[in-house]
Parts: structure tokens; sequence; C-alpha cells
């Protein structure tokens, strides 16, 4: 039985297998991780915090938990007092990093359009 019922990876309920993208990239925070380890390599958590000002603590954890459980983030923590924790993309995760440059460079198209026919 699946863990989360309703979850559509976990459940395999899905119609079309671009829902499993979206849905293990949905969330407020997730893209912006993922993009963000995509472009810079390993972060600490609180280097995360400062580039997510607005995300709770508690937001960027559950975030980073479901990254790691999907197998997209790789969580290392160091045995040192207070701990170290460091996040990278696993290799299924670094598989985005084309995606998320072309959704980037599309976004910049995009936004172009849109400002030159506002004017």
């Amino acid at each position: 039985m699946p863990e989360d019922r309703t979850h559509k990876v976990s459940c395999s309920s899905y119609v079309n297998e671009v829902e499993v993208a979206f849905e293990i990239l949905s969330g407020k925070w997730i893209p912006l991780i993922v993009w963000t380890l995509s472009t810079q390599g390993t972060k600490r958590f609180g280097e995360l915090r400062k580039i997510m000002p607005a995300a709770t603590q508690k937001m960027l954890t559950q975030q980073l938990r479901a990254l790691e459980k999907r197998g997209i983030v790789h969580r290392k923590v160091y045995p040192e007092v207070p701990p170290v924790v460091e996040y990278s993309l696993t290799d299924i995760g670094k598989k985005l990093s084309p995606i998320l440059h072309d959704l980037n460079a599309w976004t910049l198209d995009y936004l172009a359009e849109r400002n030159a026919k506002a004017k």
C-alpha cells in the first residue's frame, strides 16, 4: 500500500507521465531549491535560507525532505556540533538542470514579449 494514498507519484494514479514531473516539482519553494542547487552547487541549510528569506524554516525543511525522499536532493550530515548539513542534487536531480535552464530562457522570452505588448 502506498505510504501516501493521495500522492500521485506514490500511488501511480496519473493520466500522463508529465504529471509526475509536476508533482515532484510542486511546492512553493521546490523549484527555487532545485534551481539554486543546479546553478550554485552544494548549499548548507542556512545558505538556502538566505537565498529564500521568505521561506520559513519549517517550510524549507519540509520541501527539502520531500526532495530528498523523491531522490532529487542528497542530504549530507557532518558529525559536528552544531551539526553541519549540506544539500546537493543527486544524479537524477542534476538531469533537471538543462530543463530548468530551458524553462528560464522561455520565461525571459515570455516576459520580454509580454512587456513589448504592454507598451
